[in-house]
């Protein structure tokens, strides 16, 4: 299975036993949306809610941080995941949350793992089928995973501003990257790049091809035969840049999970604004 796979493949197995379908939608607090609730309202037929909006942890200082190994297992037995299982990942939001879920599932070690093209946006436009069906799944024992996909902290992007060990490209959009007057931000990172995370989508929210992906990333500086970290404002959308370049095949890629929120909000972290 491929890391991103289309609305036809996927129509074409649905009801396979091994393929779960996972909703990962999530929203911004702003956009007057409930997940769950559209959800419950139609999803593709199958699928299960993984609420990510909830998926963090909490115990963490990291504002959103990922799951704790300990709270992954827990999650994956409520919906009765079997390990090894071929997973389907789907959101219906302006911030590609299934990159997001994505990028948690990979850290901790599901290897059979997709992305659903374009979303349940793009399902629906094509006049496939929903469903009200909530189905039911026995909870199973998952035994805590090892991560094994890197999360950077504060402490290690502060020392990365002498050491220049990793490239940390910044997926908001260009105004708070920026710290324009108005979007509420002080700018960003020293010596960060920015990729708005839009750029590495089509216009009916597809992902461009792996080579139109490359550029975007080189027009903005980024040297891809070295290492990336990614950032945005609460470690989201970083993973959407996170996830882009994986389909173009670059391994040495970690996430700043923190992001702007975290740093931002430290008063004695340097800011730099412009372009």
């Amino acid at each position: 299975m491929d890391k991103l796979v289309s609305t036809e493949w996927l129509a074409a197995r649905l009801g396979s036993d091994d393929i779960v379908i996972l909703d990962a939608t999530q929203h911004l607090p702003d956009a007057g949306r409930d997940a769950r609730a559209e959800f419950e309202d139609g999803h593709i037929p199958g699928a299960r809610f993984l609420d990510l909006a909830s998926f963090t942890n909490e115990q963490s200082e990291v504002p959103k941080a990922v799951p704790s190994a300990e709270q992954f297992a827990e999650r994956m037995g409520e919906l009765g995941i079997a390990p090894g299982s071929r997973i389907v990942l789907y959101d219906d939001s302006a911030i590609k949350s299934s990159a997001r879920a994505w990028f948690i599932l990979d850290r901790y070690g599901e290897d059979k793992l997709a992305v659903l093209d374009g979303g349940l946006s793009k399902w629906r436009s094509e006049g496939r089928g929903l469903s009200q069906r909530i189905v039911e799944h026995a909870p199973r024992h998952r035994a805590e995973p090892e991560a094994t996909r890197e999360v950077r902290t504060k402490d290690e992007i502060r020392d990365n501003l002498d050491s220049q060990g990793w490239q940390v490209v910044d997926a908001r959009d260009t105004a708070r990257f920026e710290g324009q007057d108005g979007s509420g931000s002080e700018g960003h990172i020293p010596g960060a790049r920015n990729v708005p995370f839009v750029r590495l989508l089509r216009e009916d929210g597809t992902y461009k091809s792996a080579p139109d992906i490359r550029s975007e990333f080189e027009q903005a500086g980024i040297d891809l035969d070295k290492p990336v970290v990614t950032s945005c404002n609460s470690g989201m959308t970083a993973a959407v840049l996170l996830f882009g370049l994986e389909l173009t095949g670059k391994e040495d890629v970690a996430l700043y999970d923190g992001s702007w929120m975290e740093w931002g909000d430290d008063p004695s972290l340097p800011k730099e604004s412009g372009a």
